[in-house]
């Protein structure tokens, strides 16, 4: 039975959670090397009994509390990377980086993930098995979690593993999630087509690459519409198209560029394959070339069944009736919480961290220069996660 006095130890110390959070989201860092959070984070957890592990790669870390008794093991993570972007709150600790911003809730996620540590470390005597915190940075991107992993932090491998991401327009303290596909792959591409340029007068006498790039972006919305079973959704956009120096010259080349997302490997590949088959087609039929360029990013987020219904009886346990939802779809962001996932049955869950009252549809999202976060909702994180631990330790799935 989970413990039912999570709740209550959470919000003990959530005045420490709250201060570390805003510590954090003062000095962002963006990237796989956050040397600023991580000696918080380090500061912040001193006391307990926790043994720590660091890679060459990144300034991530993994903090280890060992139970009482040998058993099984489950691993919780927070990510700790902030945005490239500007800041427009108003809050008082407000970021102080030109150019940074926790604009997507990782200050958050690393201040519950550390309040669950302590929760935890204050019933070590009472856990059988092993609890890891897994601190990463780089996860905006950067591939943090691949890092951590080839790093050997992670090993050996846990039996299960979770992580909680803030929903700044969601209701408040609503948990989510959903068994399956969670999150997308995100790829990204870049397309050159080479032709001959010359005067805009003769385009007879040149081989016009801005034509056939155009020809291209349409190409793609047939392709994605006739060769994609829409109930495994592929969404592609063509975000940049850039060719020519000046009205009156034909470019020699003209490049697009745009991002790939797919809810499952098989369809990832194929979408590889039929997008370098679509362009450098294209491009042959008029007599010119195309070049394309996949640079791969996160693989889909897939949230193991038997995990997910073990979160909603965590959540129910803790929170009562009401308190979870199944989300009707994907969301087609992506996270490389997805690396964790490909090689460990685990989780993923949103918390809605929208102010208690709030018309939650109208508050600004994630990586808004205006996000925020109601801060009364973290004990709920901080119980969620080490609910999580404490229950898998005690039943598993």
């Amino acid at each position: 039975m989970l413990h039912s006095h999570l709740l209550d130890a959470a919000r003990a110390i959530s005045d420490e959670v709250v201060a570390l959070r805003r510590a954090i989201h003062a000095e962002p860092e963006l990237g796989l090397h956050t040397p600023r959070t991580r000696d918080k984070v380090r500061a912040a957890l001193a006391d307990l009994p926790l043994t720590w592990r660091e890679g060459p790669s990144t300034t991530g870390m993994v903090a280890t509390l060992q139970g009482a008794a040998p058993g099984r093991h489950v691993l919780l993570r927070g990510d700790m990377d902030a945005l490239p972007m500007p800041e427009e709150t108003g809050l008082p600790f407000a970021s102080q980086i030109q150019g940074a911003m926790h604009a997507c809730g990782h200050d958050a996620h690393t201040a519950m993930l550390a309040g669950a540590a302590r929760v935890l470390a204050a019933r070590q005597a009472e856990l059988k098995g092993t609890v890891s915190f897994m601190f990463q940075p780089g996860e905006e991107g950067h591939h943090g979690a691949r890092f951590m992993l080839d790093d050997g932090l992670i090993d050996p491998l846990p039996d299960a593993a979770f992580a909680l991401h803030v929903m700044p327009n969601a209701r408040h303290g609503l948990v989510a999630g959903r068994a399956g596909p969670l999150m997308a792959a995100a790829d990204q591409f870049e397309i050159t087509v080479r032709g001959a340029g010359g005067h805009a007068s003769m385009p007879h006498q040149t081989q016009d690459p801005v034509p056939v790039a155009c020809e291209i972006v349409l190409g793609i919305q047939t392709l994605v519409t006739r060769q994609f079973n829409a109930h495994d959704p592929v969404v592609v956009t063509v975000a940049r198209i850039e060719g020519g120096t000046a009205h009156n010259v034909i470019a020699d080349f003209a490049t697009l560029k745009g991002t790939m997302r797919t809810l499952s490997p098989r369809h990832r590949a194929k979408l590889h394959a039929a997008l370098r088959q679509l362009a450098e087609g294209i491009a042959g039929a008029h007599g010119l070339t195309a070049e394309v360029n996949v640079i791969e990013g996160f693989p889909v987020t897939i949230c193991d069944a038997k995990a997910v219904a073990f979160g909603e009886r965590v959540t129910d346990g803790l929170f009562g009736p009401g308190a979870w939802q199944t989300l009707p779809a994907p969301i087609m962001g992506a996270e490389d919480f997805s690396y964790v996932l490909e090689k460990v049955p685990g989780a993923m869950f949103f918390l809605g961290v929208a102010e208690d009252g709030a018309d939650w549809n109208s508050c600004c999202g994630i990586h808004s220069p205006r996000m925020m976060v109601d801060e009364a909702v973290l004990p709920r994180g901080t119980a969620l996660l080490a609910g999580l631990a404490e229950e898998f330790l005690a039943s598993g799935f």
